[in-house]
């Protein structure tokens, strides 16, 4: 899923926001031209906020970055090639991450904890989600502690 920012003046493309989906992370035809659109975002002067709350599949992040259950990912324009990389662990909550915008217009705080909520309420997720074990499998010590807030998971 894709949503972009734009200068309201000219519309030019300020931030992109890209949450992974299943189809962005097997290899494939749909990985291939996904990596070639972040590409393009990084050969520009647009920002990158690339959200991987998916725990299965092969991330399209750096190399050198750590192993993560969940990250984000931010590549602000002007501070390429260097960026912001935030690993989530399954147990903590999502962070608050910074949206860059274009000077002087400061960035905007997004509550990934709280937008997560909304959704998972407006859609009554909790009706369905857990119907099944998660896939991937998670660890012994991640399903531990999964099933103190969902017993029926594993």
């Amino acid at each position: 899923m894709r949503l972009e920012i734009r200068d309201r003046r000219n519309r030019r493309l300020v931030t992109v926001i890209e949450l992974l989906s299943p189809t962005n992370k097997p290899p494939g035809p749909d990985r291939d031209e996904y990596l070639a659109k972040r590409a393009q975002i990084l050969a520009t002067s647009t920002h990158l906020v690339e959200i991987d709350l998916r725990r299965g599949g092969e991330r399209p992040r750096p190399p050198e970055l750590p192993e993560c259950d969940y990250y984000v990912l931010v590549s602000r324009a002007e501070s390429r090639p260097q960026l912001g990389f935030w690993p989530i662990s399954l147990h903590d909550p999502l962070p608050p991450i910074d949206i860059p915008l274009t000077a002087p217009d400061a960035d905007v705080k997004l509550d990934l904890q709280a937008l997560l909520h909304h959704v998972y309420d407006a859609a009554d997720y909790g009706k369905y989600i857990y119907g099944e074990a998660p896939q991937p499998p998670l660890s012994e010590g991640a399903a531990a502690w999964a099933q103190q807030f969902v017993p029926s998971l594993v």
